[in-house]
């Protein structure tokens, strides 16, 4: 049987209490978008889908990558996108219902820590990180140690552009997990995930193109919202 990445495994009890806190908020959901009435069963089956995906998630470098956080809490949506697609509740009703306990999660961090995570995503300090980690992810070094991890470039914005900076993402961890998985249909509401991941921070995201969409890479462009 495979086994869970140690890193995972130092991390696994609290991927899986966001599994079953993100399970409860969906519940009345499940009841009446998807018309599965024994919502504990199917929360049942996702916690045990979820065993299955601890397994294969990608190793990426752990605590020294920004992406292994991206790994850790966005794979649990592939454990209820398997399911309830099994069960055959349509794509797009998957999407929302995954969308709305997603918000609704993160909501329940407070705005002050929210926006707080927000500026510092934005900082001078934090733009210096990502441009050193996305030259690294280019290199053919990193990509031959960690051929699943991903591949981007920091953006800078020319003049009368109205975004502060932007990251290319020309390989995704999530495309080839998919690709290899059987996951290619559900992967579209997986990228849907985003805008309030960033919104909730106070952070703008616009993004045209992606590369579960066909295109030649995802076009992530931030800027800081205005305050309420």
């Amino acid at each position: 049987m495979k086994q869970i990445h140690p890193f995972y495994e130092l991390h696994r009890d609290a991927m899986e209490a966001a599994m079953r806190h993100r399970l409860g908020l969906a519940e009345a959901m499940l009841r009446e978008r998807a018309h599965l009435p024994d919502a504990d069963a199917i929360g049942q089956e996702v916690m045990d889908e979820f065993e299955t995906v601890l397994t294969q998630m990608p190793y990426v470098g752990g605590a020294a990558s920004r992406m292994s956080d991206f790994i850790m809490r966005l794979m649990g949506f592939m454990a209820i996108s398997r399911v309830l697609r099994k069960h055959g509740v349509p794509l797009s009703v998957i999407g929302e219902i995954e969308r709305e306990s997603y918000k609704a999660q993160l909501l329940t961090v407070s705005e002050a820590e929210r926006l707080a995570s927000g500026r510092q995503f934005m900082s001078p300090e934090n733009r210096t990180l990502l441009r050193e980690q996305a030259a690294k992810s280019a290199t053919t070094s990193h990509q031959k140690e960690f051929p699943d991890d991903f591949v981007y470039d920091f953006v800078e914005p020319d003049a009368g552009d109205d975004f502060e900076f932007g990251i290319n993402y020309r390989a995704c961890g999530f495309c080839k997990f998919a690709a290899r998985h059987g996951d290619k249909d559900i992967l579209p509401n997986i990228c849907g995930l985003d805008f309030d991941a960033y919104a909730t921070r106070g952070i703008r995201l616009e993004r045209t193109q992606t590369l579960a969409g066909g295109a030649s890479h995802c076009d992530f462009r931030f800027s800081r919202l205005p305050p309420d």
